[in-house]
């Protein structure tokens, strides 16, 4: 440090000034003389006192030799002497008096660039202490208000905002993930945990005996990254359908509720194995053997059967088709359920984006009693969505849905009962982590699958405030 080396310098030098004569360095001319000065008066000092004692030995006797208490006294002396002409010194150099069994001290300054250079390191974040491993997770609640005022408290034909009239917890989930990779682990795995409407929607139909673990799954799979090709991923577990253009989560969907086609069209997971093979970035094949729809314990003996394509020639444009085929009536094999379902997104700029969705079932048959089952029941439906982001924290979105249980099967109602809705969805997402959605939606039927009070009614109108919170391991990362 420069300070530090100016005053070691200055010492060095006055050491020898007193051995030899002038400092080494000098500041200036009359500095030069005054330092000199000092220097040869206190050399000067020194001398005639020892010249003095010397004599005064050589005069007296032996037997009056001084104590040792004279000679201290007298050493202290001549030290408190060469320390005035130190302070002098420095004095004249603009320095603090240094002392001759002190080192000089530090500037302050210099004390903050060492502070700063030795500053200890940042804590680790999550996202390092977890690794390949990933946290994340959100919490959906919301308020919702059905015009009708239905007596149960309870829209119609919705499952995961079913609850109205008051607040509602759609969905807490919690989920770790650790995704296959070829150049550190092959292996990954995924687990989703979550409690609230959204699940009792998702394994309401999973037999509950001796199954209770199951209620709050939503996925939970293994993954292993083979050496085929570009690579080939298998899942082994259980994981949600490929089929549909909505989610089970709120926050990744354009509108809050879920629509028709999402909730009786498509089923919601599957359990079994899935293998997908991305050829390069615009196709990729998936194929599914599981044992059918919303089961961990198949119902059956049978298997269900599943095939994907996916073809996205550019960024605007992307088509998803899915085929599923197999047995999924209690302990009856030989009547298959079959389901296509057709996915089409365009987005001609960063701001405008369409979606359209198209379903058709067929297969199950009822039972009429006697032995004797119906022809195969069928069902259709369509969905068209359009967003519209004025920024990147708000936009717009619209859907039209028309579903047709032609037969009753999927949604309990009379035969040949169609059904609309229409909903319009407000986002705006404030501090990055929240995500607010404000909707309203008309549902309507050809028939009287909804109530007003206590009386059947062929609409009901519908408005919701929702908020989702997110938080994500990774972010930051």
């Amino acid at each position: 440090m420069r300070w530090t080396r100016a005053n070691s310098t200055a010492k060095v030098n006055l050491l020898a000034a007193e051995a030899h004569g002038p400092p080494l360095h000098a500041p200036g001319e009359k500095e030069d003389n005054q330092m000199r000065n000092r220097t040869h008066l206190g050399a000067a000092v020194v001398f005639v006192s020892f010249l003095l004692t010397s004599l005064g030995r050589a005069q007296e006797p032996a037997a009056a030799t001084p104590t040792n208490d004279a000679i201290l006294q007298h050493m202290q002396e001549l030290e408190r002497q060469v320390k005035e002409l130190q302070t002098e010194v420095a004095t004249l150099k603009g320095a603090p008096a240094a002392t001759a069994t002190a080192a000089p001290a530090v500037p302050q300054s210099n004390l903050v660039s060492s502070a700063s250079s030795g500053a200890a390191p940042a804590p680790p974040s999550l996202a390092g202490l977890l690794g390949p491993t990933s946290l994340s997770g959100f919490v959906d609640v919301y308020y919702g208000q059905n015009f009708n005022n239905p007596s149960n408290r309870s829209n119609s034909l919705r499952f995961f905002d079913g609850a109205t009239n008051q607040f509602g917890l759609n969905l807490v989930e919690l989920v770790v993930d650790k995704a296959p990779d070829p150049s550190n682990s092959r292996t990954g795995y995924h687990v989703a945990l979550g409690f609230g409407q959204a699940m009792n929607a998702v394994n309401g139909s999973e037999p509950q005996a001796g199954l209770g673990f199951d209620q709050y799954l939503k996925e939970a799979y293994f993954s292993y990254l083979a050496p085929v090709g570009k690579g080939l991923q298998v899942d082994v577990g259980k994981f949600v359908t490929p089929h549909g253009a909505e989610v089970i989560e709120t926050k990744d969907n354009w509108n809050y509720s879920r629509g028709i086609l999402f909730s009786y069209a498509i089923p919601y997971y599957h359990f079994g194995m899935r293998a997908k093979y991305a050829f390069n970035d615009k196709y990729s094949l998936n194929g599914f053997f599981v044992n059918g729809w919303n089961n961990v314990v198949d119902n059956n003996t049978g298997k269900t059967y599943g095939i994907g394509f996916n073809w996205n020639p550019n960024k605007k444009f992307g088509i998803a088709q899915n085929y599923m085929a197999g047995p999924e009536q209690n302990g009856i094999n030989s009547t298959w359920r079959q389901l296509s379902d057709t996915v089409i997104s365009y987005s001609p700029n960063s701001k405008l984006s369409f979606i359209v969705n198209g379903d058709y079932g067929r297969g199950d048959r009822v039972d009429l009693g006697e032995g004797l089952l119906s022809k195969p029941v069928y069902w259709t439906g369509v969905a068209g969505y359009i967003k519209y982001a004025f920024n990147g924290t708000s936009a717009f979105s619209t859907r039209y849905e028309y579903y047709n249980d032609h037969d009753g099967f999927t949604t309990g109602s009379p035969t040949g009962l169609h059904f609309n809705e229409f909903t319009t969805t407000f986002e705006r997402i404030v501090a990055h982590h929240v995500i607010s959605r404000f909707e309203f939606r008309r549902d309507m039927s050809n028939g009287d699958p909804f109530l007003k009070g206590t009386t059947p009614v062929g609409s009901q109108n519908t408005m919701t405030a929702g908020l989702v919170y997110t938080f994500d391991s990774r972010e930051g990362k």
